[in-house]
């Protein structure tokens, strides 16, 4: 990964080669992906990051690099405790957790069954149970129609995945270079799409368990990141969870829903900080396992 100094390796977790990346020294920060998302997907954060942090940058059981098991449930909670025995394999006994899109959901109900383990959340335009923005696609592929579609997906052309992606960003731009390749390596190997179906299909059960868990969410330290044009999550979600959280709210004008990618260096800057004081503040090396 370009920039990213470090190692890149497999773990058996659970039974499952899971892949990461690993980079930089000092508190443990896990970064997880959203959906048919990699650890490529923070190759312009890591390097960054990894100067204030040991950056460990996950691809989920199902996505990424990570091996595809038939049957395996992609249900919020399950993933989450995927995590967490990923963790464990790494021998990370508490980290901060910056996570995007489906993976703050999973961060979210990682801190919420396991608060002891999660230092403090940094959520980049999570999904929520107040964002109704794309319910529409998740009933669309939760039909028949949607059901036979999706195995077309990864055969798609490049140029159609373009597009797909560009909806992803306040202004196109802005899409870097490369950014797209992780996504379509990712929907080319074989049993991606099954796993997405599998979290489409628990969709709108697990955003109502997500709601019921924001409670116990709220006891940890949180930052949200949203760009206000993001048509995936609205950033009125993001204001509601704000409230529910105690957390503190960034709004990056202009900035689709990956700010991460679209304004990396101020998403880095204003990470960077967090992390420096979040929790009493400092970026000591955290214990391991």
């Amino acid at each position: 990964m370009q920039g990213a100094v470090g190692e890149l390796g497999f773990l058996n977790v659970d039974g499952a080669r899971v892949r990461y990346l690993r980079a930089g020294s000092g508190r443990p920060l896990l970064l997880i992906h959203g959906i048919v998302g990699a650890a490529e997907n923070w190759r312009r954060n890591i390097p960054a990051l990894a100067e204030h942090a040991t950056v460990y940058a996950l691809d989920l059981v199902g996505m990424g690099k990570s091996e595809r098991v038939p049957g395996l449930s992609a249900g919020l909670e399950e993933t989450a405790r995927r995590v967490l025995a990923t963790m464990d394999a790494l021998r990370i006994a508490r980290a901060d957790v910056a996570a995007v899109s489906h993976g703050g959901a999973v961060a979210m109900t990682m801190a919420a069954i396991a608060p002891e383990r999660v230092r403090s959340l940094i959520l980049l335009a999570p999904a929520n149970p107040y964002s109704t923005a794309a319910d529409w696609l998740v009933r669309l592929y939760s039909s028949r129609l949607g059901a036979a579609v999706a195995p077309i997906a990864p055969r798609l052309p490049r140029w159609v995945h373009q597009i797909a992606l560009a909806r992803m960003f306040g202004d196109r731009g802005r899409i870097p270079e490369g950014c797209l390749e992780p996504y379509r390596d990712a929907l080319r190997v074989p049993g991606t799409m099954r796993h997405v179906m599998g979290i489409v299909r628990l969709w709108f059960a697990d955003m109502e368990k997500l709601r019921g868990m924001l409670p116990r969410v709220a006891k940890t330290s949180t930052l949200l990141l949203w760009g206000d044009k993001d048509c995936a999550v609205s950033v009125e979600s993001g204001r509601r969870l704000k409230q529910e959280l105690g957390a503190e709210l960034v709004v990056f004008p202009g900035g689709g829903h990956l700010v991460y990618e679209e304004f990396a260096d101020e998403v880095n800057r204003v990470m960077v900080d967090w992390l420096g004081r979040s929790v009493g503040g400092g970026l000591e090396e955290s214990p391991r396992c």
